[in-house]
């Protein structure tokens, strides 16, 4: 990016960050959804999405390869559909109700928006600080339990089942993200986030090391497929499956987080692990998204990681080409933890961001 580039990015920037601290008191139509327990926690909803940049091209789009041309839409713009969460996390687009579930960990719910009314509701209440959502080849929900450490499945009558909850008799960490591959086999990643404090779930003492598992679809046995990358997170497979990307680390390198590739082979065995985007210093990644061409979309952010500490204009979401290539930057207000293409054509990328709910039609579909 030039250097006139990185002015207009810094002053739209600026005029972000001061309509975000000033949102809450100047939303025409926003009405108090929820109080949750002691902290009087106020749930803030935007009936008519918020707009936060008025021109077109929406100048929060930094392309940084032409070949991302071809999925961006001129005519569309960032919208901040809700706000008022302390960590939104996990989307998962239900289709035949046209809604989208996502998780409020610290505020122990799961929200519900409505593509119809473009309203946003309280879901699930005590949701055990859920993180990942998903759902399976039948549509029904899948939930990983921060609080609970165990992932979930919630049957077409309402009732919950546990998937898993301990590997080899020892309790898991707390699953954290979830891939659903074209068979029914589901794959989650299993790191400490729910047990290193109480904000997100309970303190608690790790039995098992980071890693990833495999539920199979024919007996339902759990399987750890993947132990040694560091706190994996965010996983999803390429259009194909041939490949599953997985977001972590090894502690013989130096980036914050990295995205490994890996083959898939049919026995739901992972071979041939690849470097596949690095992000750097002070880069964060976190949940992740493939398109029908196969590109990734990553939730993307910065932490104080080196002397420049945060930065600010990091936050948002990057697409990565399948080469490994950065060519697109979705720049948001707040760092983006997840996100999933849904809406009525699956064109629409909903991006769950920290205090809110974020989304852009783009000219791709989501696999």
């Amino acid at each position: 990016m030039n250097e006139s580039k990185q002015t207009n990015a810094q002053i739209q920037y600026n005029e972000i960050n001061f309509r975000r601290r000033s949102v809450l008191r100047t939303l025409a139509g926003s009405v108090l959804l929820s109080v949750t327990g002691s902290t009087l926690a106020k749930q803030c909803e935007i009936t008519s999405p918020e707009i936060l940049s008025p021109r077109y091209p929406d100048p929060l789009i930094e392309v940084s390869d032409p070949s991302f041309n071809k999925y961006r839409l001129y005519s569309s713009s960032v919208e901040r559909l809700a706000t008022g969460f302390r960590w939104a996390e996990g989307p998962v687009w239900f289709g035949d109700g046209q809604y989208l579930l996502f998780s409020d960990i610290p505020n122990n719910r799961i929200m519900r928006y409505d593509n119809i009314t473009g309203q946003t509701a309280v879901f699930r209440e005590n949701a055990n600080y859920s993180n990942g959502l998903a759902h399976d080849k039948q549509g029904r929900l899948l939930a990983c339990e921060h609080l609970t450490r165990r992932l979930t499945r919630t049957e077409y009558d309402g009732s919950v089942t546990v998937l898993a909850d301990s590997f080899e008799g020892k309790p898991l960490n707390s699953p954290n993200d979830i891939a659903v591959q074209s068979n029914g086999a589901i794959w989650f990643t299993d790191p400490t986030f729910g047990i290193n404090g109480y904000y997100e779930g309970e303190k608690a003492k790790a039995e098992q090391p980071t890693a990833v598992y495999r539920i199979d679809p024919q007996t339902e046995k759990l399987e750890r497929v993947l132990d040694d990358l560091l706190m994996p997170n965010g996983i999803a497979f390429s259009p194909d499956e041939k490949h599953l990307y997985i977001v972590g680390r090894f502690s013989e390198t130096p980036a914050l987080r990295e995205i490994f590739r890996y083959d898939v082979s049919t026995d739901g065995k992972l071979n041939n692990r690849t470097h596949f985007f690095d992000g750097g210093e002070n880069g964060t990644l976190d949940g992740i998204a493939v398109d029908e061409d196969g590109n990734i979309w990553a939730g993307w952010g910065s932490i104080n990681n080196s002397q420049n500490g945060l930065s600010g204009d990091m936050d948002g979401v990057i697409v990565i080409n399948p080469q490994g290539k950065q060519i697109a930057h979705i720049h948001l207000p707040e760092r983006c933890a997840n996100l999933c293409f849904g809406g009525s054509k699956r064109n629409r990328v909903f991006m769950a961001s920290g205090h809110s709910l974020y989304a852009l039609y783009v000219e791709t579909r989501g696999t």
